[in-house]
């Protein structure tokens, strides 16, 4: 295997007998229905001004695993996870980044009886058929922005890929819970907000909204691994500016009863 270099982050490397992970959390009730177990992987070909796990973007920075061993890890939490109404995400980074891995995770997890969600930008979607997404019920959308421009400076990559994943769940007729990440002063302004409401409203299979304010608490993150925080001195996002931006959503036709 070979790693993935900063200049080539989308380079697939692993397989669906291994891949490399990053951390496990197994009480989660932010990742979809009920408590969780999430899986979080390694590989990101983004890279988001805002992003709160920069030691996610490099492979080899996560523990490489057997999607035996995490299946067997996932198994005995199964009874409770069922119980709980609740199931398995896998997360990132960015999960389409290991494609084969995730996808015989998933596949096990949906042998074992549990609802799986997928938790991706999809910036990397078509390197993954449409059978791939047959084991997942649940597709949680991070839309970093509502125009190229301002996609491009918040994560360095086109939106294109992202519009054209949403665009092919909404055929697939699956789930959406979709993600915005509030970041005042990049983009907050109120005719991108605008923009990015409308992309939601045409998606008709979404059934929730999440408008998350940026924080600073990943700054310890970057100094650790030695990475300039491109954000340092943001402001954070205040109650009052997400309920500014719902104002805009609700009026754009993304309404209150969507969110949480």
């Amino acid at each position: 295997m070979t790693e993935t270099s900063s200049s080539a982050p989308g380079r697939e490397v692993c397989s669906a007998r291994q891949g490399y992970v990053h951390s496990v959390e197994t009480g989660g009730t932010l990742d979809g229905p009920g408590i969780r177990f999430v899986l979080f992987l390694n590989g990101c070909p983004l890279r988001c001004q805002y992003c709160h796990n920069p030691d996610t973007w490099l492979l080899r920075q996560g523990t490489l695993r057997t999607a035996d061993e995490v299946l067997e890890e996932i198994r005995g939490y199964a009874p409770f996870l069922k119980r709980a109404k609740g199931g398995v995400t896998i997360s990132g980074g960015e999960p389409l980044m290991q494609p084969k891995f995730a996808g015989a995770i998933f596949r096990g997890c949906k042998e074992m009886g549990l609802h799986t969600a997928l938790d991706t930008s999809g910036a990397l979607h078509e390197r993954s058929p449409d059978s791939f997404f047959e084991a997942v019920d649940l597709v949680l959308l991070d839309i970093k922005s509502g125009d190229d421009e301002t996609h491009r400076r918040v994560t360095r990559k086109p939106i294109r890929p992202t519009l054209e994943f949403a665009e092919r769940m909404t055929r697939m007729g699956k789930p959406l819970w979709v993600r915005f990440v509030l970041v005042p002063g990049l983009n907050d302004d109120p005719d991108h907000l605008r923009r990015v409401a409308r992309i939601i409203a045409e998606l008709p299979t979404t059934e929730r909204v999440e408008i998350l304010p940026f924080h600073q608490m990943a700054c310890f993150k970057y100094e650790k691994l030695g990475i300039r925080y491109p954000l340092e001195g943001m402001p954070e996002a205040t109650p009052r500016d997400v309920v500014t931006a719902w104002q805009i959503f609700s009026e754009e036709g993304v309404y209150n009863a969507q969110k949480i």
